[in-house]
């Protein structure tokens, strides 16, 4: 199917538009569709699906766990049978882990165990990690029984075959802590939704589900350990790499049977594709929680008005088409805590929004359409605004009287000015966020007396509103993570030519196309791990992980070791740089010397994992001597040791000459790639592969990628002639798009 198609079915507004449109689409092809877990009878022709005959040649394969079903679709049927008992038992002990097999007397209760989880695959997973870990063998006799009590009275093949054993594991959690209640939480999302751990930690932050600690790093601490031990349990799985968790749909059809019924249910009719809000019968007293995330609703109706008084969850979220809310929606509502409207077209709350006196978390992200809000003064209780890429021009009214705020993100793109004094009023606030995209001022005394602060991301535009707020976080050691842009707009919308690939690094700033003054007027923060400096007219230098130098026209050194040695007394030796793990130099025409030699002294660069030197048409050396030492003549070999070097990536550099002294050997056991592109002028790779004289060893080396004429490779100079030949494996001439392969290398090697 091509783009167009697709496009054109993503934009149809109704089921009947769009199952005719994959009609005409899907007659055109010869297919083969496979629906996989199908539990409701329906109609091919309905959805848009060309009925398969021999003719067509065209085949479908349905898997669904309910018999009707197939033969409603007079499908031929083919049993998919339980697994068999040593392959039960086989998946049982993968999950459990097999140091159970060392507990004595246990292999009768373990066979036991498994046979009541019937074969089915879902259950024994679910069973087994709810059990990993027990080590005493009256918990799992224990264990045995509850499973037994479990399953009595279930018919086989029945839904309540495998959503009792799934109970069982449920049960199994502690409850006395909010791990139950974490867990019947993300039946709130789309089946076989990847849900980011950050934001549903931050969610259960907000419901009151983890429980209040000192700070927020200990909350999302919590949480995490939270969500472990439901993975552990095999109650929730991993996913996109780890950085989402979700929901099998049948763990899921459980989560939402046990809150089906009896006061504190949830009403889940997420990713449905109502394009009408549920009816106000629907919306009965007992109700807690109700997700209609992700479907096409388009209007609430100015007369509805549903009776919840216990409702304290309510998901909006991702329907788009959403405009309005009647005014008298939330009249009913009264210990309302959580309203998610992310990802709608409401333009305009209703007032009545601001009669939620329990309201404790607001959330707008992504509502471009919403320009205006009323006064937010009366929500005493509210801990969390997140009005992230919403459409307000203006910071909303009353926003200071919030004083139990916690979270405050406003990166809203049309939003020019924060009045003074408001952001200083919140002395709560933990979070706060003014992403640096958008170029908002913030001023710096405001921020820097947040004492409560641990997460801060915004831009100054003035230097001293910047240096305010690092002296302020040098001297009490706040906020744990800050990513911090100074200076003014950026040249395009696009972002920088660098890219942050690191998540672990947490304390980031940005320095562009800001004016640098004089050494005593300017501070970094002491725990700085990660640089950017753009287009500035000076250079800084601190102890950091990550330093990249961009665009910086009028850069001649980056640092001049003899002016740092001036300042320290005889006896103390240099440690410059000695955490940093990447050096990265781009367009920076008039720098000739990246570093000199003697940084390399006792523990400086002795953690530098990557160099990478792009389009410096000026330099000619990447290690050099200092000035006063040009005239060296030294015959000794100079040994310039990176142990931690991996990748050396050299691009453009018309005029390099020498990548070390005449008489500089690199000791680099770590180099995994080097990449030379359009270095011409280079004549010596100064590499060492051996050790006190001895036969070249094999190298850590995998890749060299040469862009250089093939020529020039045969020309160059070798200290030891044998390195040449036992490098030649690795040698490789535009075989693959280096800037991709870099990305996947460095984070992978």
């Amino acid at each position: 199917m091509d783009k167009a198609t697709e496009k054109s079915l993503s934009d149809c507004c109704d089921e009947l538009s769009r199952a005719s449109r994959l009609m005409e689409a899907m007659k055109k092809v010869k297919y083969a569709l496979i629906l996989d877990d199908v539990w409701d009878k329906f109609t091919l022709h309905r959805i848009g699906i060309p009925e398969p005959t021999m003719e067509n040649g065209c085949k479908i394969v349905i898997t669904s766990r309910s018999i009707d079903v197939c033969n409603y679709l007079k499908c031929q049927v083919v049993k998919v049978p339980p697994l068999p008992e040593q392959e039960s038992l086989t998946l049982f002990l993968e999950k459990v882990g097999q140091d159970v097999l060392q507990i004595p007397n246990l292999e009768e209760i373990l066979k036991l165990m498994v046979a009541e989880c019937a074969g089915l695959p879902l259950a024994i997973v679910v069973i087994a990690g709810s059990m990993r870990g027990v080590q005493d063998i009256s918990e799992w006799r224990n264990a045995l029984r509850e499973l037994r009590q479990c399953v009595v009275d279930t018919e086989k093949d029945s839904e309540d075959e495998i959503f009792n054993r799934l109970k069982f594991s449920y049960d199994r959690l502690p409850k006395n802590s909010s791990i139950q209640e974490c867990f019947l939480y993300c039946s709130l999302y789309l089946e076989d939704w990847n849900i980011r751990r950050k934001d549903l930690i931050e969610n259960w932050i907000c419901e009151g589900t983890v429980q209040k600690l000192g700070s927020r790093r200990e909350m999302h601490d919590k949480g995490n350990a939270i969500l472990n031990r439901l993975l552990n349990c095999c109650l929730l799985e991993e996913a996109n790499k780890k950085a989402c968790v979700k929901m099998h749909d049948v763990v899921r059809d459980m989560a939402l049977r046990i809150k089906s019924t009896g006061p504190g249910r949830f009403m889940v009719k997420a990713g449905m594709r109502l394009e009408e809000i549920p009816d106000e019968d629907e919306w009965n007293e007992d109700l807690d929680k109700v997700s209609l995330m992700k479907n096409l609703i388009s209007d609430i109706p100015q007369n509805m008005s549903p009776k919840c008084l216990m409702l304290s969850t309510l998901i909006l979220e991702g329907n788009k088409g959403l405009r309005q809310i009647s005014e008298w929606f939330f009249a009913n509502m009264p210990r309302l805590k959580f309203l998610d409207l992310s990802r709608t077209s409401i333009e305009v709350l209703p007032n009545s929004i601001c009669n939620l006196e329990y309201l404790t978390a607001l959330i707008f992200c992504g509502c471009k359409r919403l320009k205006r809000m009323p006064s937010l003064s009366k929500l005493k209780a509210l801990k969390k605004l997140d009005l992230d890429g919403a459409g307000l021009c203006k910071a909303p009214k009353g926003i200071e009287m919030l004083e139990n705020l916690e979270y405050l993100d406003l990166s809203c793109p049309n939003l020019r000015v924060l009045p003074r004094g408001k952001i200083s009023k919140l002395f709560r606030l933990q979070y706060l966020r003014k992403h640096w995209i958008v170029s908002t001022e913030i001023r710096g005394e405001e921020v820097a007396g947040l004492k409560m602060l641990e997460w801060f991301e915004g831009r100054f535009y003035w230097m001293k509103d910047y240096s305010s707020f690092v002296s302020k976080l040098n001297l009490f050691g706040r906020p744990s993570h800050y990513f911090i842009k100074v200076g003014g707009k950026d040249k395009n919308k696009e972002g920088h030519f660098w890219k942050f690939n690191n998540n672990d690094l947490t304390k980031r700033v940005i320095l562009n196309r800001c004016e640098i003054g004089e050494e005593d007027e300017f501070v970094l923060p002491d725990d700085l791990q990660d640089l950017r400096i753009e287009s500035c007219n000076a250079v800084v230098m601190n102890n950091l992980e990550v330093l990249i130098l961009e665009h910086l026209i009028s850069l001649r050194d980056v640092l001049k070791v003899e002016k740092i040695r001036a300042s320290l007394a005889p006896t103390i030796s240099l440690h410059i740089f000695p955490n940093l793990k990447q050096l990265r130099v781009c367009n920076c025409p008039k720098l000739k010397k990246l570093f000199p030699w003697e940084l390399l002294q006792g523990q400086g660069l002795q953690n530098l994992e990557l160099i990478e030197v792009k389009d410096c048409e000026g330099m000619e050396e990447i290690i050099g001597w200092e000035e006063e030492e040009e005239g060296n003549q030294t015959t000794t070999p100079i040994l310039i040791t990176l142990p931690k070097l991996r990748i050396l990536k050299l691009q453009f550099l018309p005029e390099l000459k020498r990548i070390c002294p005449e008489r500089g050997v690199m000791v680099c056991e770590s180099l995994n790639s080097i990449k030379i592109n359009a270095c011409v002028k280079v004549k010596r790779i100064p590499l060492c592969l051996r050790r006190e004289n001895a036969q070249p060893s094999l190298p850590a080396v995998k890749y060299i990628f040469i862009y250089n004429p093939e020529e020039w490779w045969e020309s160059l100079e070798w200290e030891y002639p044998d390195d040449k030949i036992v490098l030649l494996p690795f040698l490789k001439y535009n075989e693959i798009c280096w800037d991709t392969w870099v990305n996947i290398t460095y984070e992978s090697v």
